[in-house]
């Protein structure tokens, strides 16, 4: 268990590393964060204390220094996951969809998230696209309740001639980039596609886009819909 009290905790972990290694295995490593005001809420919830807040002068403060001395660990990451606003399921699905499935080696991995702008980018994304220019099933009364994984929602938003075309480009983006991320060494792409709320227009285009990135040589396709618990 590593302290951050005792400061920077990267050397530890590079030297596990590099134990780890010289046995043949391979340290991975996934590294969980949130946006300052989701941990301020979660300590008053929770009324536990900041390991570092006696030698700060509160909360913001011992938060601030976590971030900085955690730093050097975070750039060792191999994965990064926002956890702000999930819940304890949302959190376990977004971590199985991370731990290594059967897949080739060389395959590059592309996580797809949806989001929504309200509740704020997923900051381990890697590309991020705006979908709330297509016209919003929310204001439809039969399909406001609905998600995006209803076939009443996935038509209404797949019928619009920009959805076709945006999928169109995004597929072709990845797959002429696709080859070059991996000849960079890059296992993980994380692709996020955010509307307002994260419920109708992310998750149809979403898991449309799973199906036609699954298609391509060399890709194995995940998807996790963020806000599709709240």
């Amino acid at each position: 268990m590593l302290d951050i009290r005792s400061g920077d905790p990267a050397p530890a972990i590079q030297r596990a590393a590099s134990a780890l290694e010289a046995e043949g295995g391979e340290l991975e490593l996934i590294f969980l964060e949130a946006s300052d005001a989701s941990l301020v809420s979660r300590f008053s919830e929770t009324r536990h204390r900041h390991p570092l807040e006696a030698t700060r002068s509160g909360i913001q403060a011992s938060i601030d220094e976590e971030r900085r001395r955690l730093a050097p660990t975070r750039e060792l990451a191999n994965h990064v996951v926002d956890t702000s606003g999930l819940s304890i399921g949302q959190l376990k699905d977004r971590l199985f969809a991370i731990v290594p499935q059967e897949t080739r080696t060389d395959d590059l991995r592309i996580d797809i998230v949806t989001f929504g702008f309200k509740y704020g980018i997923p900051l381990e994304a890697d590309l991020v696209f705006d979908v709330r220019f297509l016209t919003n099933p929310y204001w439809e009364p039969e399909l406001k309740p609905l998600s995006g994984l209803e076939p009443a929602v996935r038509q209404y938003v797949l019928d619009q001639p920009a959805a076709n075309r945006f999928l169109e480009l995004v597929t072709e983006l990845l797959e002429l980039t696709a080859p070059a991320y991996r000849a960079e060494g890059k296992g993980q792409l994380r692709v996020a596609l955010g509307c307002t709320g994260g419920y109708h227009r992310s998750i149809a285009l979403a898991q449309e886009l799973a199906v036609r990135l699954g298609q391509l040589e060399g890709v194995h396709v995940s998807l996790f819909h963020r806000e599709l618990g709240r």
